[in-house]
């Protein structure tokens, strides 16, 4: 059952509370700017009676797209650029829906993580698919599986907030995907070698900030669950 829908403000505060306390509004303008158009998007969703989890559905497929379009000859690359960046779009503005229609369950919670895993996966087989060795993608598949499984079982033994916002959280990954699939793309157009060798370089950045990210998480973990006993 849909609830009222909240203005920004309320949005906001009800943000904060499922995101560790972090609030919108005091977030940098480009970060703010990007949660205030996922917000007036989700209330439009919202009034056209299109659930959060039809949302969600939506980016699984755009992801799934990605490793399927990246490996067309000629604009592969950036088609999947571009499909990442719809995707990326899709993830916040499901719960967007959902926070501004008052639709926000654990459940959905549950299903927004699986499909975020699923459609990072997707584009990690992407960057394979386009020439990066297999070993550095699963590098950085695993690390950042392991980054979102350390917080939540962080949470579930007592930590109460993020802990850190790392340099290896889903956004920064987002950023490296579409950049890296960009720039895999000119370097194929100047000579199809080069598009293997650009894209592993993206992995190698998508591995040094999960590993780096991972140690930063690591460590405000410790510090709040020391503090918590």
């Amino acid at each position: 059952m849909v609830g009222r829908q909240l203005n920004w403000n309320e949005y906001a505060t009800a943000w904060a509370r499922l995101h560790g306390g972090f609030d919108p509004r005091a977030a940098t303008p480009v970060v703010r700017g990007w949660l205030r158009f996922s917000y007036h998007l989700g209330f439009l969703l919202g009034r056209l009676r299109v659930g959060p989890t039809a949302v969600t559905v939506v980016g699984v497929l755009l992801c799934l797209c990605v490793p399927l379009l990246a490996v067309r000859p000629g604009d592969g690359p950036f088609l999947g650029a571009l499909f990442v960046l719809l995707a990326s779009v899709a993830d916040s503005v499901d719960g967007a829906v959902a926070v501004a229609t008052g639709r926000t369950t654990r459940l959905g919670y549950v299903y927004d993580s699986v499909a975020d895993r699923l459609g990072e996966a997707a584009w990690l087989v992407a960057f394979w698919l386009v020439g990066a060795p297999g070993a550095l993608v699963a590098a950085g598949g695993a690390l950042s599986w392991l980054h979102e499984y350390v917080r939540a079982r962080a949470v579930a033994a007592g930590m109460r907030e993020i802990g850190a916002v790392t340099v290896g959280e889903r956004p920064t990954r987002v950023c490296v995907a579409v950049a890296g699939l960009l720039l895999a793309g000119l370097s194929g157009l100047i000579e199809a070698d080069l598009a293997a060798g650009t894209i592993t370089m993206a992995s190698a950045v998508w591995v040094l900030l999960a590993a780096f990210g991972l140690g930063q998480l690591l460590s405000a973990v410790r510090r709040a669950l020391i503090d918590a006993d």
